[in-house]
């Protein structure tokens, strides 16, 4: 870049240049999803189409992104966990959050009629943040933690949805019939009053997406070819991760 007299502009930049050897986790929201709903006609209380388009946009995210090493997904959310070792944008955060954010809106248009037949009203938007975590233990509670609120909230929407979609209650009556209930009471107001068990609903509204890195070995070369893997299964317990050891190592 040539030099000039207006190159000092450049000192007022900040240094957000974030901790080496750490976990940096950015997790994308969407901005105002509730409106955006409804405006496009999804389904509640899932839409499998558009969770399917959230996980098309994070895997476009993944396979340019290759220091992400596993992504969580569940609503209208996603959470990317780069291995502690990467260099990426000298691991400026605002670069990071900017281009992953930004990554994932231009996967999600572009992609959004391969998935839904609602054409697009208006652009979707989604905001991101970054959060550094030091050890293994706080790398694994975040992602508990995050599936751990796709549960509760899949579980309240879908209780929620039953009594309006097939009970004839309005959304209010509804939410006041739920409200200071348990997770107990919600699986015995679905089983009792609608014959409907909470736990044969489908995994990826129960669990949620994950996305982690795999292979598969193509038939002419026989090379191995790296592939985006999606799973909808347990990541609070100690299984999925003595399945795959090297994965947060």
């Amino acid at each position: 870049m040539a030099k000039s007299k207006f190159e000092y502009v450049r000192l007022y930049e900040l240094d957000d240049k974030m901790l080496k050897n750490v976990w940096m986790v950015v997790r994308v929201d969407g901005k105002g999803f509730h409106k955006f709903t409804d405006e496009h006609n999804f389904t509640k209380p899932n839409d499998r189409p558009a969770l399917d388009l959230m996980t098309c946009a994070a895997k476009g995210v993944m396979s340019e992104l290759q220091d992400i090493f596993i992504a969580y997904g569940q609503s209208d959310e996603y959470s990317f966990v780069f291995k502690r070792s990467s260099t990426l944008y000298s691991r400026r955060a605002s670069k990071i959050i900017s281009t992953v954010c930004s990554m994932f809106t231009s996967h999600y248009v572009y992609n959004w009629s391969k998935h839904c037949t609602t054409p697009l009203k208006y652009p979707p938007s989604f905001d991101g943040r970054v959060v550094l975590y030091p050890t293994e233990r706080d790398l694994r509670n975040y992602l508990s933690w995050r599936q751990a609120d796709c549960h509760i909230n899949n579980l309240y929407n879908t209780c929620f949805w039953t009594l309006v979609q097939r009970g004839g209650l309005t959304t209010s009556e509804a939410e006041k019939r739920l409200n200071g209930s348990f997770s107990a009471d919600k699986n015995e107001i679905m089983f009792t009053e609608f014959g409907l068990n909470y736990n044969d609903e489908p995994e990826v509204y129960r669990k949620g997406t994950t996305l982690v890195w795999g292979s598969v070995t193509e038939e002419e070369s026989k090379r191995k070819r790296k592939v985006i893997e999606v799973l909808h299964c347990d990541i609070i317990g100690d299984t999925f991760w003595e399945e795959r050891p090297s994965l947060i190592s």
